[in-house]
């Protein structure tokens, strides 16, 4: 897996995201502490806002900022968002109002909604080998695990020797870093056909994505992955300490196992794909996620609940990691940006469906049916992609072109046989703008 850090470019870019996250984990700490410092007892509403907003800004403004970005040269635009997001987290110590931090929660999160697909978008053109992009993905999903773990043990470390407040200028430091790893390598730039319109770029990474039936599988499985996480990362400390009656320190250890449940599938998952399919490991690691659920009324305390966590970390990687290598191949380049950020703006909506979901029914109705709601959630995102994504679909169907002249580029680049049919993989675009129905399908 290490092996793929040999790439300077995508060296730089993996060392880019490293201390970008480390950045964000010690603004987590932070801006809750800040919260407080304003609101009091009233902190964990300003944070709920707070968290909507980030949500709202993902939605609402990848797609966007996606459309905007084929205008700029990539490593300009990721320097640039880099440096917005730096200074956002300079202003935060001095906010002295509740509505100054949602205003600075959104523009950091729309920098950060322009930026994680545009960077996302890169990787696959760094690396165009299949094995070494999977390889990244891994290491990318163990980084973020890493960062939920270490980052808040550095938070607790450094706030023995500074103020809260200086936390967030370790964020701007590490935007500051991030930049400063971009801009030291070259970015490849891929060129459109033809220019398009603002409104017209904005909706095509969506349209070409619900075009994609691997796509819709993946937004269905992506569903499932939010009901679990969200039952993780909304009820673990009502579990630990309102049900079981331990303290905060065993919900930090439920948490780990649950991370580390997703590093030891990160880990695992380059070699699993290259035998199984992307298909059958995101399916599986799905039902080890309904599975968890549904066992979760059964856990009593936490030598229970740590292999329950630790599976469902399993199922959540195993569901979500792969989901780079169907974007990579659901799109041409120059495309992959748009696609990306509707993966981006569409799979938030699934936790902004998800989050508020399990925190409510917890609150309302009690863990125990929580858990078997949000297992609900997940065996219906599974059915839909049974039917959405059906296993027997080929990549390279046969088709045809009844309107193309025959000295049409595209037919010189794949040969048509007697009957006019040829195959070669297929992806949404100008020329095929609806997804193939075996030998009969008729593009342009």
């Amino acid at each position: 897996m290490l092996r793929v850090l040999a790439d300077r470019t995508y060296r730089h870019l993996f060392l880019a995201q490293v201390v970008s996250l480390v950045g964000t984990g010690l603004a987590t700490v932070a801006l809750g502490l800040l919260a407080y410092e304003l609101a009091g007892a009233n902190a964990g509403a300003v944070l709920g806002t707070a968290l909507a907003i980030k949500m709202i800004a993902y939605v609402g403004v990848a797609p966007v900022a996606a459309a905007f970005a084929e205008r700029a040269p990539r490593r300009a635009l990721l320097v640039g968002l880099d440096l917005a997001r730096a200074a956002v987290a300079l202003c935060l110590p001095f906010v002295t109002e509740v509505w100054q931090v949602y205003l600075l929660i959104f523009v950091l999160q729309s920098a950060s909604a322009g930026f994680t697909p545009t960077f996302q978008a890169t990787i696959p053109d760094v690396l165009p080998d299949e094995r070494d992009y999977t390889n990244a993905l891994s290491l990318s999903r163990l980084a973020y695990d890493l960062e939920s773990l270490l980052s808040p043990m550095l938070a607790a470390a450094l706030l023995t020797l500074i103020s809260f407040h200086a936390l967030f200028a370790g964020t701007s430091v590490g935007f500051l870093l991030s930049a400063a790893f971009v801009v030291s390598v070259a970015l490849p730039n891929p060129k459109l056909a033809a220019p398009r319109g603002i409104w017209t770029a904005t909706i095509r990474g969506i349209r070409l994505y619900l075009a994609t039936p691997r796509l819709r599988g993946l937004l269905a499985l992506t569903l499932a992955a939010a009901a679990a996480s969200a039952m993780v990362i909304v009820n673990t400390v009502v579990l630990v300490q309102a049900e079981f009656g331990l303290n905060p320190s065993q919900v930090a250890l439920a948490l780990a196992a649950y991370g580390g449940g997703s590093m030891a599938a990160a880990l695992a998952l380059p070699r699993v794909l290259e035998r199984v399919g992307d298909r059958p490991v995101m399916l599986g690691g799905a039902v080890l996620l309904v599975s968890g659920m549904l066992l979760g009324p059964l856990a009593t305390g936490l030598p229970s609940l740590l292999p329950l966590w630790f599976l469902l970390g399993v199922g959540y990687a195993s569901t979500l990691t792969p989901s780079g290598r169907l974007l990579r191949r659901s799109a041409h380049p120059e495309d992959r940006p748009a696609l990306f950020a509707a993966q981006f703006a569409l799979s938030h909506v699934c936790w902004l469906f998800t989050y508020p979901l399990a925190g409510r029914f917890g609150a309302a109705a009690g863990l125990a049916p929580t858990f078997l709601v949000m297992a609900g959630v997940a065996i219906a995102g599974i059915l839909a992609t049974v039917r959405l994504w059906p296993g027997d679909q080929s990549d390279a169907p046969e088709h045809q072109h009844a309107m193309l002249r025959p000295s049409h580029a595209h037919l010189a680049d794949y040969p048509v046989d007697a009957a006019g049919r040829h195959a070669h993989p297929f992806v949404i675009d100008d020329l095929h703008p609806a997804w193939h129905r075996g030998a009969a399908w008729r593009g342009v």
